[in-house]
């Protein structure tokens, strides 16, 4: 399977002359690490994203696919036959990139072996030049998906790393979910390792089995082609696969007063350790008290106290 030369110097390359030429908005975060289950979580707050004026278009609005025709400035390159790499257009994180399908597929349905391919394609391309590569993919009303255009999106790890102080531990989450013994969350989840090179069938195996479990876990049917039956988080890295049935994108925080915050969102970043909170006051109450952050982990997914007779696989 080849993978994409010089992929990490074109990502850093295009990003900066997207941010100089205002193509590219980047969001500069403070970030906090908070425990769960004795695994660090990053939790990030931009005070200038939200502070970003919100958007005046009517409900009625046509939506515009931004992976139609993605902006020259954003483009970074085509990933042969079916994707192309574009940059995110306002990141939290530098080098924050996407792979979308050429043509328009639906982000509900299930994936593709090319789309599986070219993924790997990319964790690969980073994992080449010493470098690590998160990827992850939002499917379903409840995973945090806001493109109904397919893309997995991707974050260099080194970048993820930004703002934590020397000494604090951090490391993506995904890589440690297929140990044994597996971690435990608040939310099940399913974890494969991926084999040194796999083939494109290969990878679309692995997913779907994964995905079989979560169905099964749902009580829903299995299905191998057109659209999920679950709402779902997948993360990846070149090691790991993990997929996550989502059943609510977020929760409130309840403060001691009786008043509420939020909702908190989550997407797939969960599953690289990894959250955005959009306002101060959110920011502060998951610092003040750490049991916020396993009571919104316990809110996004299936609970793991669940009876998981016959779902050997999920942690």
């Amino acid at each position: 399977m080849a993978s994409i030369r010089s992929l990490p110097s074109l990502v850093r390359k295009q990003f900066k002359l997207a941010q100089e030429s205002g193509d590219l908005t980047f969001y500069a975060t403070q970030v906090a690490i908070l425990h769960c289950a004795g695994l660090p979580f990053q939790v990030r707050f931009s005070p200038a994203l939200a502070n970003k004026p919100k958007s005046n278009k009517s409900a009625d609005s046509k939506h515009v696919d931004p992976f139609e025709k993605p902006p020259q400035g954003l483009f970074i390159t085509d990933v042969a036959p079916a994707h192309y790499l574009v940059l995110n257009k306002f990141p939290v994180i530098p080098g924050h990139f996407i792979l979308a399908t050429k043509s328009f597929k639906k982000q509900t349905d299930l994936l593709e072996a090319d789309d599986l391919d070219a993924a790997y394609q990319c964790l690969k391309a980073y994992k080449e030049e010493g470098e690590e590569l998160f990827g992850f993919f939002n499917s379903g009303e409840h995973s945090g998906a806001s493109q109904p255009h397919r893309h997995i999106q991707f974050l260099p790890v080194d970048s993820m790393r930004n703002g934590i102080e020397q000494g604090i531990t951090w490391d993506v989450l995904v890589d440690g979910l297929s140990s044994s013994p597996p971690p435990e969350l608040p939310f099940s989840y399913f974890a494969a390792p991926i084999p040194a090179n796999p083939s494109s069938n290969q990878l679309r195996e692995i997913y779907l089995e994964l995905h079989g479990k979560a169905c099964r876990l749902s009580n829903v049917e299995i299905t191998a082609s057109g659209e999920s039956s679950i709402s779902y988080n997948l993360g990846l890295t070149d090691r790991t696969i993990v997929l996550c049935p989502r059943t609510s994108e977020g929760m409130d925080i309840q403060l001691g007063d009786g008043q509420s915050l939020g909702p908190i969102a989550l997407n797939g970043t969960v599953l690289g350790g990894t959250l955005l909170v959009k306002t101060e006051d959110e920011w502060d109450a998951l610092r003040k008290d750490e049991s916020r952050l396993l009571d919104t982990l316990n809110a996004i997914g299936i609970s793991n106290t669940t009876n998981h007779q016959n779902y050997e696989g999920r942690l």
